[in-house]
């Protein structure tokens, strides 16, 4: 099983420091009666800091079809399909050709760029803190996420890549994930897909509010929130974090 490293004492994390939450011992109910969470996790802006890599990468593409790229723009647009985002910038002719050397780029210009955002390893780490699973489900393609989990040094259960929207749903729903927690409404429009719970981060182009509204059922600051959020959950209330009545139809 593949786990996300645990941060060394020195490692910065961006999160301000909090006690540890209750473990198997301490907590209000028998460790046995806690289900074991499975929970997804998208990957650009929700796990890592992706823009500048991304941005580079585009740029370059661009400098060598001659098209100059609205940085603006395409900021926007992390999170979509990279067919969306080259159609939306590049003339139908170059896209296909924008697509392919973004692929071949991406690499060696734009994952050595990125770097975790805060509270991402101790979000991951919680999950297996808890006997549960993590996946990451990206519209990214599967060889651009491991190469980026790679670089951050964040390691996981399972990755699902080329998927966005509610297609995440179908990835998400096979591996029987509880929560699903990204930046973006295609996010939680995926995790709504599989009857999990949305949790929405702002770290991306969206704002909570922006996220409220695309119908995420839980907005948090930034994944800092996320283990306290978890354990009150799974752990204190000792309760599946699904909405009441979800069915698994994967498992009996």
């Amino acid at each position: 099983m593949h786990l996300a490293r645990r941060p060394s004492a020195a490692a910065h994390t961006g999160c301000p420091a909090v006690a540890e939450p209750p473990g198997p011992r301490d907590g209000p109910v028998a460790w046995s009666a806690v289900p074991r969470p499975v929970v997804g996790f998208d990957l650009d802006m929700t796990l890592v800091d992706s823009a500048d890599g991304i941005l580079a990468t585009l740029e370059a593409v661009g400098a060598e079809l001659g098209v100059r790229l609205d940085r603006e723009a395409a900021r926007a647009s992390i999170g979509l399909p990279l067919e969306t985002v080259c159609a939306g910038w590049l003339a139908p002719g170059l896209v296909a050709t924008g697509v392919r050397r973004y692929r071949e780029l991406y690499p060696t210009v734009g994952v050595p760029g990125t770097t975790l955002l805060a509270g991402a390893a101790e979000a991951v780490e919680v999950v297996r803190a808890r006997g549960g699973r993590s996946l990451v489900v990206s519209a990214k393609v599967e060889p651009a996420v491991r190469a980026v989990l790679e670089h951050v040094g964040l390691e996981v259960d399972v990755v699902e890549g080329g998927r966005y929207g509610a297609e995440k749903g179908e990835a998400l729903r096979r591996h029987d994930a509880a929560v699903y927690v990204g930046d973006h409404p295609g996010d939680v429009r995926g995790a709504h897909a599989a009857g999990a719970v949305a949790v929405g981060v702002p770290t991306g182009a969206h704002s909570g509010h922006q996220l409220r509204t695309a119908g995420a059922d839980v907005v948090l600051d930034d994944l800092c929130g996320f283990p306290e959020w978890l354990a009150r959950q799974v752990l204190d209330r000792g309760a599946d974090p699904r909405p009441a009545g979800w069915i698994s139809t994967t498992h009996p």
